[in-house]
């Protein structure tokens, strides 16, 4: 898998910005088939910092319902990986540089 197949776009929440000023961990949105060891080197070369540890975590898709003109219309939301990345002491990611 390439580099740029893994970092889909980065996750910016309240909860993300809180953990990334206080313990240093990014959350990412990535591919559901890359593994911890690809989204390590994918951050390193990407952002340039070091990172000492992965976790990863798969978020269920949810089914949704919409009322329409012809009635319920019924669905799923796609199911995605999430990667939280801790950098190492001192490093950080600029994430609004290029937006």
């Amino acid at each position: 898998m390439k580099l740029s197949e893994i970092l889909i776009k980065p996750i910016l929440t309240e909860k993300a910005n809180q953990q990334q000023e206080k313990l240093r961990k990014y959350a990412f949105k990535v591919n559901r088939k890359a593994n911890k060891l690809e989204i390590k080197t994918a951050v390193e070369n990407f952002y340039g910092v070091s990172v000492v540890e992965v976790n990863t975590a798969v978020a269920p898709g949810k089914n949704k319902t919409r009322y329409t003109k012809a009635g319920f219309i019924k669905g799923q939301k796609p199911a995605y990986k999430k990667a939280f990345v801790t950098v190492a002491e001192g490093e950080t990611i600029d994430l609004y540089a290029n937006i």
